[in-house]
Order: C-alpha cells, then sequence, then structure tokens
C-alpha cells in the first residue's frame, strides 16, 4: 500500500475523529432535547439586529392587561423575525413623559411609542374617536370597522400632518364607570366632585358640574389618597385594583358607558416607516394583530374573579341606573355632535362609525342572544 493511500486514511481517521469529538461536546453543553429556535440554521443570539427601537410606553409594563400587552408584542415580534426586529420599552417618564409620546414619535426623537391615542385630545380632537368613545361600538364591533369598514385609513389619515404611522396594537372591552367614596344615585351627586376622567368622557362630566383633571396612571392613587380628587376613573377592575383604588373609595361603578373599549395602538414615526421594508412592515403588523386579540382575550379572562372577591375586600360593585345612563348618553351625543361641527377630521369618523353602526346593528340585533337570556 502506498504512502499517499495511507496518508489518506489518516486523513479521513482524523476528520471523523473530530467530528465525533465535536458532537460530544455538543451535547454536554446542551443535552438532547433542550429547547433551541433556529430560522436558517441562525438561533435568536446570533441573527443580526436590523431594526433597534426604542419605544416609550404610556402604561407600566407591570400593569395586568394594559400594561403587559407591548411586553407581549415586542416578544412575539423579536421571536418571530428571530431576533431581527428588537422594541425596547421604556416605562412612563424614563425617556419620554406618558402623556408626550406621540410628540416624541412625530419629532423622530423615538422611532416608536406604544400609546392610547385618546391622550391625544387636546392636539389633535378626533384621536378619542379611535381610543374611546362614550357608549360607542364594542370591542369586536371597532375592530371590525378598523379592519374591515375603513377605521384604518381614516386614522392614517387624521395621523399624517402629525408624521404618524398608526397600528392598531391592543384592545381590551369595558372600563368601569369609576371608582366613588359616597354612593352615586342621582347626577346631581356628581355636581362639585373633583374626578379624574379621561377623554369625551371627562367632557360629559363636566357638563354635570364635575371638576375634571387629567393623571397619568401612576399618580391617581397618591391624588385619591390625599384628596386632591374624590373620584376616579382608570381602566378595568384588575388593574384599578393594581393600583390600590379600591383601599380609598369603596364603590365601584357600572358599566363602563364612557369608555365601551380601550384601543391601543404602536405609533411609527413615518419616516421610519418608510425606510422600512414590505417584510419588516408586515412583521410589525402581525405582532400587533397579535396583540389585539390575546389582549382581548386576557382583559375579558381576568376581571370577573376579581369582582368576585370585592365583598372581602369592602367594595361594593354598583349599576348605575338606567336613568342616568340615558342622561349620561344624551348629553355624550350633544358633545359627539358638537366636537364634529368644530373638527373636520372628526365629523369625518364619526360619520363612518355612525354607517357601520347602522349597517352592523341588522346583524347585532339579531344574531346573538339577549344579555339578559
Amino acid at each position: 500500500m502506498s504512502k499517499r493511500v495511507l496518508s489518506q486514511r489518516a486523513a479521513g481517521l482524523a476528520v471523523v475523529t473530530a467530528f465525533a469529538a465535536g458532537l460530544l461536546a455538543s451535547l454536554a453543553i446542551r443535552p438532547p432535547g433542550a429547547h433551541s429556535v433556529e430560522v436558517n440554521g441562525q438561533n435568536d443570539r446570533q441573527s443580526q439586529t436590523r431594526i433597534n427601537w426604542r419605544v416609550p410606553v404610556v402604561f407600566q409594563t407591570t400593569l395586568p392587561v394594559l400594561g403587559d400587552n407591548p411586553v407581549y408584542v415586542a416578544d412575539i415580534i423579536r421571536r418571530a423575525s428571530n431576533g431581527a426586529i428588537r422594541l425596547q420599552l421604556f416605562e412612563p417618564g424614563e425617556i419620554v413623559p406618558a402623556f408626550s409620546v406621540t410628540d416624541a414619535v412625530r419629532d423622530g426623537k423615538v422611532n416608536a411609542g406604544y400609546v392610547w391615542l385618546g391622550y391625544d385630545q387636546g392636539k389633535i380632537p378626533a384621536s378619542p374617536l379611535v381610543s374611546a368613545v362614550p357608549f360607542g361600538m364594542e370591542p369586536w364591533e371597532y375592530s371590525a370597522w378598523w379592519y374591515e369598514a375603513g377605521g384604518r385609513q381614516l386614522t392614517e389619515e387624521l395621523y399624517l400632518p402629525h408624521n404618524i404611522h398608526p397600528i392598531y396594537c391592543g384592545m381590551t372591552g369595558p372600563e368601569t364607570a369609576g371608582w366613588f367614596r359616597q354612593p352615586i344615585e342621582t347626577l346631581a351627586d356628581i355636581q362639585g366632585l373633583k374626578i379624574r376622567f379621561a377623554g369625551l368622557g371627562g367632557k360629559v362630566i363636566e357638563r354635570l358640574g364635575a371638576s375634571v383633571t387629567m393623571l397619568p396612571g401612576g399618580e391617581i392613587f397618591q391624588a385619591l389618597e390625599k384628596g386632591a380628587i374624590d373620584a376616579t376613573e382608570f381602566a378595568l377592575p384588575v388593574v384599578d385594583q393594581t393600583l390600590g383604588f379600591n383601599r380609598v373609595a369603596k364603590y365601584n361603578y357600572y358599566p363602563g358607558w364612557h369608555q365601551t373599549f380601550t384601543s391601543s395602538h404602536l405609533v411609527v414615526n413615518l419616516d421610519a416607516w418608510r425606510q422600512l421594508s414590505p417584510a419588516d412592515q408586515a412583521l410589525l403588523e402581525a405582532g400587533c394583530t397579535a396583540g389585539v386579540i390575546r389582549n382581548l382575550a386576557r382583559s375579558e379572562a381576568l376581571q370577573g374573579e376579581v369582582i368576585a372577591k370585592f365583598p372581602d375586600i369592602g367594595v361594593s360593585a354598583q349599576t348605575l341606573p338606567q336613568d342616568i345612563l340615558k342622561n349620561l348618553q344624551q348629553i355624550a351625543n350633544q358633545v359627539l355632535e358638537e366636537e364634529a361641527a368644530n373638527d373636520p377630521h372628526f365629523a369625518k369618523i364619526l360619520a363612518s362609525q355612525k354607517e357601520f353602526r347602522a349597517n352592523y346593528a341588522h346583524w347585532k340585533s339579531r344574531a346573538y342572544l339577549p344579555r339578559d337570556f
């Protein structure tokens, strides 16, 4: 046998030996069955990050439902993109004040933010229509309007002059009607109250003689405890209890007439959005759509148990009398019409929602069992 053949065999044996050694080493580091996510042969940590955005949020991420949804969205987008798209979340006030997120996105200080658009009411009057409307649509109804009846296009048109691209990214069911120190038996009981209220519902409450103030979620409990405000609305029972409202105000009213749905949006700087590839735009949209479904499911799942335990902590869950609700609805309709008369965007979006609701009513009034069935 020639020396050349022996050399080839020796080389082959060396390759096999090296492969076996490498395999044994890999098994020692990652035992069989250990989890590993790989796309195209690269795991998440090895993939190249092409989008790495700072994303301020308006709600503390420690809050259930309201705050944990952007965490879910950022995680699902990161995993779906194999780490190529990373949204770094920042708590309210950490890099941007809670009520100034859209301003920071507009000006390019950050590329994106996760927000409740109703906080833009002072500078964009129509923004509450796409975030929460008194006696408005139910969550799935809003979603149908957004995806299928022009809601998305109208909201993009609304924010176009502000250099912002909005993406529907979260949804919860109705809020509570508020937390009060004393029972509300007539509309006269609202007169003179100092109350934290947001959106168009705040304008309705003002018509009844209440003194309305706007506070971010993290400041409400202290104001309530110290008597700076007499009552407050904010979010769902599980959120409000986490913030401790039940320790000060023992009357929690329903239904959430002022906020029959609460939608959240990922707002992206328009210049940054246009620079993204269609594939990356689709990943952000897909992650947000997943966030909408997941957020609504979680918001519906968690409330019943909280309310069931109210008697144990001395909280009384009350339902507003129908005559009060009818009067509130009448005032709300007046507010909506006045806002529409003063702002063309408001009028256009309100007309779209009314038209959709009128058509949807043919289905809604027939397809579902009565609520008291």
